[in-house]
């Protein structure tokens, strides 16, 4: 009778005081402070010297402590793999492990000399084991039976606690991403420019993830390449690495799976083009969300950590709505700004209109003038005795009445437009021709030339003598662009675009210089800088030239320029 009262007493006692420490732990759902609270309540609950709460990180399997109590400073440091040690027995088995004497227990980790016995039991969420619970003892055989029993009831309420605070951490992430995720969509909408929208998509991004930085990797008009066209918190090593392959980079592989994708650690994965340069940036996680539009991939946004991060499924889908938002974005941006070119041709092409009427009424009224002095100076019938010095001045001013002549002939000729006379022309061959012409000028101006030309580069229907103007004024371009030197790279290759079949449909032209760059002006009134521009050479009525001649071939012309950085153009034209 007196054993069975005993034990009522004792299992009184016990609920007693899991219900008091139920009511500590569960008086918080922050998830630390919660981890904390379990910790101190075990040691106290079993009258122990010390204790930690071990997690089983779900990236890479192994056993991290997140919460310790009387522990050495450098013991939370320490971590198992699933059966080392005695806690990782426990996570492996899912089973209880008491301990009277660690020094005789060969699956125990010396992390405390003073340590004598130990107590271990799983945490169970969800009927799977997240974590293990030890406490210790500085006294050999320091736990019992009914301890043992008592810590595992104990781990129960804690693993509900810690699903709980998990639940609620989540909850809460995904209520602040959402909220800041409509505050950014509305930046972004706001954006009227495609260069605008993009800095405003990594810079939103980055404070979104609370990452170290944030790029935006689009599709160059081949599909072959991926360009770095913002970038937010990036460093020199980042803005100057290589263009990326779409077929070879991890990037590419996103592009191609039109999926979400992350990286533990960019500085030592084999998916990871840039290595190096993630060292010297100091990156770690990176997380890679396709941007489509229609279907169709055109880019990647990429975000990226300065500590190790595993990004939840919250976070994966807010940057997938970001990137559909960003798309959206960006496309509007283009149409806006195709509107706005638009509108200044129309205003352009009413100017060059006036601008053509004008020269031809003007060359008319000179025209009829001088064909009179020519007239009347034919009847002059003047004979001068070789030996008369009036004989230069007769031919002097004959040939100048000609040349005003011929002048008046080129104006007309621009006011009615010169349509191009078409011909099959040989690209390579008109290039390797300007290398000729030009090499003795970028001698001089210590401008290494590289001419990368596709053989076998099918031949086109052009006018040869525009197509090799507008070259020209292409490269005087890179020329002045590179006052101290630099390397002009020429490239031709052939594509086929979507839809064309399989032979080649058309031949690209790339001109590529390491100069000063060009700013955002500049590159958009390029078109306009005919009657605009205050530059009287250089980007100013080249530019306006070789797209004039470009579209008259029904061709396009396409800049990429950064300021400091280099200009690349291309020239597309269809076989």
């Amino acid at each position: 009778m007196t054993d069975d009262f005993a034990s009522l007493q004792a299992a009184h006692d016990r609920l007693k005081l899991l219900y008091q420490v139920g009511n500590v732990i569960h008086s918080t759902l922050d998830p630390e402070k919660a981890l904390q609270l379990i910790m101190q309540e075990a040691v106290r609950l079993m009258r122990a010297s010390s204790g930690s709460l071990s997690l089983i990180n779900p990236n890479n399997g192994i056993l991290e402590i997140h919460a310790g109590e009387g522990m050495p400073p450098n013991a939370v440091d320490l971590k198992l793999r699933l059966g080392q040690g005695v806690t990782g027995w426990v996570a492996r088995t899912g089973k209880p492990a008491r301990v009277g004497d660690v020094h005789k227990d060969s699956r125990y980790v010396m992390v405390d000399k003073e340590v004598r016995s130990e107590l271990a039991v799983p945490l169970e969420v969800m009927g799977e084991v997240r974590g293990v619970l030890n406490v210790h003892s500085r006294n050999l055989d320091a736990f019992s039976q009914s301890d043992q029993e008592l810590l595992v009831e104990l781990a129960v309420q804690a693993a509900k606690v810690i699903h709980n605070t998990w639940l609620f951490e989540q909850s809460r992430l995904k209520a602040r991403l959402l909220e800041t995720l409509v505050s950014v969509s509305r930046s972004i909408n706001s954006a009227l420019h495609v260069d605008e929208a993009l800095q405003l998509i990594t810079r939103e991004a980055c404070t979104l993830m609370e990452a170290r930085m944030c790029s935006l990797l689009m599709l160059d008009p081949t599909g072959e390449w991926l360009d770095l066209r913002a970038s937010f918190g990036a460093g020199p090593s980042y803005l100057g690495k290589l263009r990326l392959s779409a077929d070879e980079s991890f990037m590419g592989i996103v592009v191609r799976r039109k999926k979400p994708m992350q990286l533990e650690n960019v500085q030592t994965s084999a998916l990871y083009q840039n290595v190096d340069m993630a060292r010297r940036e100091g990156l770690v996680s990176l997380l890679s969300a396709p941007l489509k539009f229609g279907g169709k991939a055109i880019g990647t946004l990429n975000v990226y950590t300065g500590q190790p991060r595993s990004f939840s499924n919250e976070e994966v889908h807010i940057l997938t709505a970001l990137t559909e938002l960003s798309a959206i974005a960006i496309e509007k941006a283009r149409l806006y700004e195709r509107v706005v070119d638009v509108e200044e041709q129309l205003r352009q092409n009413e100017k060059l209109s006036a601008l053509g009427l004008l020269a031809a009424e003007v060359a008319h009224e000179i025209r009829n003038p001088l064909t009179v002095m020519k007239m009347l100076y034919h009847s002059l019938r003047l004979e001068f005795s070789p030996d008369d010095p009036r004989v230069q001045d007769d031919v002097i001013l004959r040939e100048k009445m000609d040349q005003l002549n011929k002048i008046v002939e080129q104006i007309l000729n621009f006011a009615r437009g010169s349509e191009p006379k078409l011909s099959a022309v040989n690209l390579n061959q008109l290039l390797n021709d300007l290398a000729l012409l030009i090499r003795h000028k970028l001698r001089n101006q210590q401008i290494r030339f590289v001419c990368r030309l596709a053989p076998e580069l099918p031949e086109i229907m052009a006018d040869g003598t525009q197509l090799a103007q507008a070259f020209l004024n292409l490269t005087l371009n890179a020329v002045e662009a590179m006052p101290q030197g630099g390397t002009l790279t020429i490239s031709t290759r052939a594509v086929t675009l979507p839809r064309r079949g399989q032979k080649p449909s058309h031949v690209l032209i790339e001109f590529r210089d390491t100069g000063q760059g060009m700013p955002e002006e500049q590159r958009r009134q390029r078109r306009s800088s005919l009657l605009s521009t205050t530059k009287l050479k250089g980007t100013g009525l080249g530019l306006a030239i070789v797209s004039r001649v470009v579209e008259t071939h029904r061709g396009k012309v396409r800049i990429l320029s950064r300021p400091g950085h280099g200009t690349a153009i291309t020239v597309t034209l269809p076989v």
